[in-house]
């Protein structure tokens, strides 16, 4: 396979026109490299990075808040390298139980264990010749760490209950949302997997340190919005305002959420009404719901406010909601059904 120079990555940042004329004049078209758009230096700085790691087979670990854009990063890693014509397989370590995780990752034979009643090929099986994403890394439970570091020490795995080696040939990038030290200090992480897997690290940063890309991502999404549905709806100067002074903690995943909000509500003009979405992660913020609002509308609310407000850690979620980790795993996977999958 032909090789692609950092250079030639390079090329791929293009400019897009965006929403309306009388905008584009006084607006920079925001900046795309791979599935990325931003023209804010820090989003700049994360671009060249990625154009020197794409075209080695390097192992990345992202780190960045919930809802940045973690695996973007990586399937933009994926589709400038040598294995963009390979698989992409994206697993999220904390969304699987820890008894199941390891049959996930390495596959099992049939009669494996209880209910393995055929051969199940895991991640690492269906990633082969590509890249395999293992989000939320910091969610895996210790003892299946201490067998991920092996597998990407040796090279090789079994299925579970199998007696055959299988060659692990698969580009490995990892995200977690936590500080990697405190990961490390707290026993979330094991510190020679984070060595292993940090040869190249990147950091995605907030939204709220990309200074101007939140409007400019706003247009982007009402583009896409537009284009879908065959409309021409343009935002509001007021939506652009409310844009630019909302903290967005919970990033460019909290910024698409309200633009489809907004846009299905709209006629024409597309007005944001920021004021029921939390504001900050300073404590004594809080939630307002509309009168009518459902129960169920308004736990779904509660229990994503609560998650961007402990950065994605997810134990200290259920903690401060008073329910288990397991009640608030089983509601995130029922969200996540009925929305689709997350940015």
């Amino acid at each position: 396979m032909e090789h692609r120079s950092t250079t030639d990555l390079a090329d791929n940042i293009v400019a897009l026109p965006i929403a309306a004329a009388n905008r584009a004049a006084s607006r920079p078209a925001p900046a795309r490299f791979g599935r990325l758009y931003g023209n804010a230096p820090a989003m700049q700085n994360v671009f060249a990075m990625i154009a020197r790691v794409a075209p080695t087979d390097a192992t990345v670990l992202i780190t960045g808040e919930s809802g940045c854009g973690k695996e973007l990063v990586a399937h933009s890693i994926h589709d400038l390298s040598e294995r963009a014509d390979g698989p992409f397989v994206a697993i999220n370590c904390g969304a699987i139980p820890s008894n199941l995780i390891e049959a996930e990752l390495f596959g099992h034979e049939k009669g494996a264990f209880t209910g393995a009643n055929r051969q199940h090929q895991g991640c690492f099986e269906r990633a082969a010749g590509g890249t395999l994403f293992l989000d939320e890394i910091t969610e895996m439970a210790p003892d299946m760490q201490v067998r991920l570091l092996r597998v990407l020490e040796t090279g090789r795995y079994m299925r579970i209950g199998g007696d055959r080696e299988l060659v692990a040939n698969v580009r490995i990038v990892a995200a977690t949302n936590r500080v990697l030290g405190d990961a490390v200090r707290g026993q979330a992480l094991r510190e020679d997997l984070m060595y292993r897997l940090a040869v190249f690290p990147i950091h995605l940063p907030p939204l709220r340190a990309r200074d101007g890309d939140a409007e400019l991502l706003a247009e982007v999404f009402l583009r896409e919005l537009n284009a879908r549905d065959g409309t021409s709806k343009r935002l509001a100067r007021t939506a652009v305002e409310a844009i630019r002074r909302h903290a967005w903690p919970g990033n460019v995943r909290e910024l698409r959420n309200a633009v489809h909000r907004a846009f299905i509500m709209a006629d024409d003009v597309v007005e944001l009404n920021l004021g029921g979405l939390a504001s900050g992660h300073a404590a004594g913020e809080t939630l307002e719901f509309p009168i009518g609002t459902s129960l169920a509308e308004m736990e779904r609310k509660a229990i994503h406010a609560t998650l961007d407000h402990c950065r994605g850690n997810k134990r200290q979620c259920a903690e401060m909601l008073g329910v288990s980790l397991k009640t608030l795993y089983n509601r995130l996977s029922a969200y996540h059904d009925d929305t689709g999958k997350a940015l």
